[in-house]
């Protein structure tokens, strides 16, 4: 089938077998690898990217309900050079270690601060629930997460 979707941006036009998940279209036929596979079952949140703005585990997602859509993936949140606040911020407050669960883990809190104007500690918590950090960095996550949310909302775009 012919999947035509914005990637990062831009237009794409992939040709995919039917039953392909959206993972395996952003890795295997776009060539982006940021976004990383994991339990293959929608439960750890290392797949999540952004569908239309929404964080979706796209391991789980078919490939074709991103037809005609917007995807962002951890490749895409970076403007001319400049990383997004959200990756900035892991930097700066060393939020994570072996980086696996990182881009998932970046795009789900993009997603969720365009949703919260001021989450509390236990929100970012809440709201980052279905995001495995197998190497539990969370306390730093968290921080990081914060940190973005102190922010003006225009500042949090980047």
């Amino acid at each position: 089938m012919e999947l035509k979707f914005r990637l990062n941006g831009a237009d794409r036009s992939l040709q995919v077998p039917p039953r392909l998940t959206l993972l395996d279209a952003i890795r295997d036929y776009a060539g982006l690898t940021g976004t990383k596979y994991g339990c293959g079952e929608g439960q750890c949140g290392a797949c999540t990217v952004l569908l239309d703005g929404q964080a979706v585990k796209s391991c789980i997602l078919p490939a074709a309900s991103a037809q005609g859509k917007e995807v962002t993936t951890i490749e895409g949140l970076a403007v001319d050079g400049k990383l997004h606040p959200v990756q900035q911020a892991f930097l700066d407050h060393s939020a994570f270690q072996c980086g696996f669960c990182t881009p998932g883990m970046i795009t789900g809190a993009v997603s969720f601060l365009a949703q919260h104007s001021h989450p509390s500690e236990a929100d970012i918590r809440a709201g980052l629930q279905s995001h495995i950090c197998r190497c539990g960095t969370y306390p730093r996550i968290v921080a990081a997460v914060r940190a973005v949310a102190s922010l003006g909302k225009e500042d949090r775009r980047g």
